[in-house]
């Protein structure tokens, strides 16, 4: 089967990625890492007016009637630009949570291990939470993501309920979801990585030549373009099967797309790849965070092998 994206669907990818380098360029990225708080509420109330948060709402309830697809490449440029935020609870939350489909309110979820909430401080509310959540601060990896500790929030209902799997941590609904939203966003910056990469290959000269000539730099930049390729077949696959398998297989590629590419666009860019200046560094940081939101390697690991040694039913006489 060839899959081919729609004409509707790579207008609504280029328009999505257009309104992101308008409000969040590199210069918008850059000034949030001085900004108090990880969340614009203009840029959020901006993504909610342009379906960003409602784009799976039917329009019978005030939203644009997409899909699993749509909302994957959606938040595939979400990731490519490395834009902040509680981007996945808040799309789940779209016509449950009051304001969350227009962007007028900021929700979070329980969907990292250990008791973790991201930008709780900023959010509205908190996915499937029935009372107020407190919480104290504590360090992030991500200078663009705060954290705080919620006692018993690993191992109570998660999000809505939760279902036993992962500590609790999210029901299956909202957790399949929000892994494979997730698997987007990782999607997007480990294609955004190749780019930096290859940019960076062709113009940075050492002995007289673009490093790119050299044959270890070429072999990265490749490696990078290949796990990112099979992460977006696994991402594209998974959003329009919905099978929860194909899902945690999407996750598993995309994670590991994310935070090898982003480690080999370091590799490429050398030491000025750690400095604080560098974009390079945020993308590791950032795919490190995702990494463990709402399925971790070793959960969908776990799944997966048990999905794979059950035997048919009926089985094999």
């Amino acid at each position: 089967m060839e899959f081919r994206l729609t004409e509707d669907q790579q207008a609504l990818r280029n328009g999505v990625r257009e309104l992101l380098a308008g409000r969040y360029g590199r210069e918008a990225l850059r000034a949030s890492l001085d900004a108090p708080a990880a969340v614009d509420r203009r840029l959020w109330r901006e993504l909610g007016d342009a379906g960003f948060f409602s784009l799976r709402l039917s329009g019978e309830r005030g939203g644009v009637g997409l899909g699993m697809p749509e909302a994957v490449l959606v938040f595939e440029e979400a990731g490519r630009a490395l834009l902040p935020g509680p981007l996945v609870a808040t799309h789940l939350a779209a016509g449950v949570v009051p304001g969350a489909a227009e962007g007028r309110a900021v929700v979070t979820a329980y969907d990292l291990p250990g008791g973790l909430v991201a930008y709780l401080a900023e959010a509205d509310a908190v996915l499937g939470a029935g009372a107020p959540v407190d919480g104290t601060p504590t360090a992030s990896v991500d200078p663009l993501t705060p954290l705080h500790r919620v006692a018993g929030a690993g191992g109570g209902d998660g999000a809505g309920g939760g279902d036993g799997a992962g500590g609790g941590r999210g029901s299956g609904a909202y957790r399949e979801e929000g892994a494979l939203l997730t698997a987007a966003l990782q999607l997007g910056g480990a294609l955004r990585t190749v780019e930096l990469a290859v940019e960076h290959a062709r113009t940075r000269e050492q002995f007289g030549q673009p490093i790119g000539a050299f044959q270890a730099v070429k072999h990265l930049c490749a490696r990078m373009l290949v796990r990112a390729e099979l992460a977006r077949a696994a991402v594209y696959a998974a959003a329009v099967t919905g099978d929860p398998g194909e899902i945690r297989g999407a996750k598993l590629l995309a994670d590991d797309a994310a935070v090898r590419g982003a480690r080999d666009c370091l590799q490429v860019h050398g030491g000025m790849g750690f400095t604080w200046e560098a974009d390079v560094h945020l993308y590791l940081k950032r795919a490190w965070l995702r990494a463990e939101q709402w399925l971790t390697a070793a959960e969908a690991e776990e799944a997966l092998a048990a999905e794979l040694a059950a035997e048919p039913e009926g089985g094999a006489g």
